[in-house]
């Protein structure tokens, strides 16, 4: 009995000291695109339409963050990056061809090491099989939103096993979750699920109960929806770049693929989009909300809620018509921004706010942390366990945040290979312009943003003598960040080129 007490002791003094012996459950809940514009917690022109009020209830009862960051804004790179607690270049998934295979599936390997009964349900998007997790259930590829497939563990190869469900996505990712809980999860050990649902990703298809949600409701629209100067692209002319919502970013024809009249004038035509289009995004929403409601309703009944560490948050940001945009993809703050929610009664005060910077990477040390496991040397992101716990932000904590999108001018919605820093006050991007291989290139191209002066990024100060000796210090720090973290461009020579001619412009 001695020794077991000792054991307790140090278990709850390597958590923080507000934990107890037991480790928590870890419910990590990841939406497909959903920005904080969207969540009523975070306080966007859209709150008011409480689009969220079950993800404000975990925000409510525990801690937002304010400067969570994705290291690369598309669906694998940043599932990658949580799966691996590591940057593209380190992880080997640069884009949406990447694959993770289970001997680099890091997290749940460590998970299970930790003691934890491990399941991934929902939007997978990594290519290769999820077998470091005990049980699986996932959607090839994209998936679809309604009567989807999933693969599952089997006797055949696991793209050969599958089982087809009837209705909508979230509805059924959410059916699948519970139906675990209840059933197959081994209760004398703690689980940790990560429940991802395919929504809101594009084209939006919500369930057929909410197409009536906010019909006769006007959106309030950016107050950059149609007010974009050029100096928001540095050199780059703002026509060739990007799909958006008006026809001035039309590349990607959204007015058209929602059935809206071509021959409407601007501004009526990009209004008409934009309204049609988040109507939609909401709606998908909506349906993500309530089915949150439905896990916090089982954790309640079963009395599982207070020991249990909740997550949610989205794999990265969306543009909602901000800068004229739709999609992800570029280093501006409405993409690169995630939601992150904690809620954990044990450990998080209720209704608590956090601004350290935090990438992607850090979420697998943190998770790991909470479940009393050490983080392998193969990561390279830091929990921040310590921010749960209501301390003060470390010293060492880091100053900037590193992003890097390599898909350059993909899928027609034409977004230039880039990377940069972020820090609390700043932003610096460069847009080299290149494919890997050099190919299809793109004026080079910096941009500096002061976010305190300008917190939608619509001035572009590069250049400008106030700024100087700032983007000298922040191109100092954005080389050393890219050698720390492997993220150099020796093995791309093209790059590395174009770089080295515009490096000092």
């Amino acid at each position: 009995m001695k020794y077991f007490l000792i054991l307790c002791l140090l278990f709850s003094l390597i958590l923080g000291g507000t934990l107890s012996a037991k480790q928590p459950n870890i419910l990590f809940i990841m939406s497909d695109d959903h920005t904080t514009q969207a969540i009523g917690a975070y306080g966007s022109r859209l709150a008011k339409l409480n689009p969220t009020p079950s993800i404000d209830a975990l925000a409510k009862g525990g801690m937002r963050f304010d400067r969570v960051f994705c290291n690369n804004s598309i669906c694998t790179p940043s599932r990658a990056s949580i799966l691996t607690g590591q940057y593209s270049q380190t992880n080997g998934v640069l884009d949406l061809g990447g694959r993770l295979p289970p001997q680099r599936q890091f997290l749940p390997a460590e998970m299970r090491k930790a003691g934890y009964h491990t399941a991934m349900v929902g939007k997978w998007h990594l290519k290769e099989e999820p077998a470091a997790f005990h049980y699986y259930c996932v959607l090839p590829n994209q998936g679809s939103y309604y009567d989807p497939v999933f693969r599952v563990r089997g006797s055949e190869p696991w793209t050969k096993n599958t089982v087809k469900k009837r209705g909508h996505s979230s509805d059924i990712i959410t059916d699948i979750s519970l139906e675990w809980l209840k059933n197959d999860w081994n209760k004398a050990k703690p689980f940790f699920l990560m429940h991802h649902f395919k929504a809101p990703h594009d084209m939006f298809h919500n369930a057929k109960r909410y197409d009536g949600y906010l019909a006769n409701v006007t959106i309030p629209e950016p107050h950059n929806l149609h007010n974009q100067p050029a100096a928001t692209f540095g050199s780059r002319a703002t026509r060739d770049f990007g799909a958006g919502v008006t026809k001035n970013h039309s590349s990607w024809n959204l007015g058209g693929r929602l059935g809206i009249e071509k021959s409407l004038a601007e501004p009526s035509y990009g209004q008409a989009v934009y309204q049609k289009y988040v109507k939609r995004y909401l709606r998908c929403v909506k349906g993500v909300d309530d089915n949150v409601r439905r896990l916090l309703d089982y954790l309640e009944q079963t009395g599982e809620i207070e020991n249990t560490v909740i997550m949610y948050t989205g794999d990265q940001g969306f543009f909602l018509g901000e800068h004229d945009f739709m999609d992800k993809r570029w280093m501006y703050e409405e993409a690169m921004r995630m939601p992150f929610i904690v809620h954990f009664p044990q450990m998080v005060s209720n209704g608590s706010t956090n601004d350290w910077l935090i990438n992607n990477t850090d979420f697998a040390p943190t998770i790991l942390e909470l479940a009393g496991a050490k983080t392998p040397p193969p990561m390279q992101g830091r929990s921040f366990v310590a921010a749960l716990n209501g301390a003060l932000k470390p010293d060492d904590w880091r100053t900037s945040t590193y992003y890097r999108y390599w898909m350059h001018m993909a899928h027609q919605l034409r977004v230039p290979a880039h990377f940069g820093i972020r820090s609390d006050r700043y932003k610096l991007i460069f847009f080299y312009g290149c494919s890997p291989s050099g190919g299809n290139t793109t004026p080079a191209a910096w941009e500096f943003y002061d976010l305190r002066q300008d917190p939608f990024e619509m001035n572009n100060q590069y250049g400008f003598a106030k700024y100087e000796g700032v983007i000298a210090d922040m191109k100092a720090e954005l080389e050393r960040t890219r050698q720390s973290l492997n993220e150099t461009d020796e093995k791309y020579p093209a790059i590395q080129t174009i770089i080295n001619a515009h490096w000092r412009d």
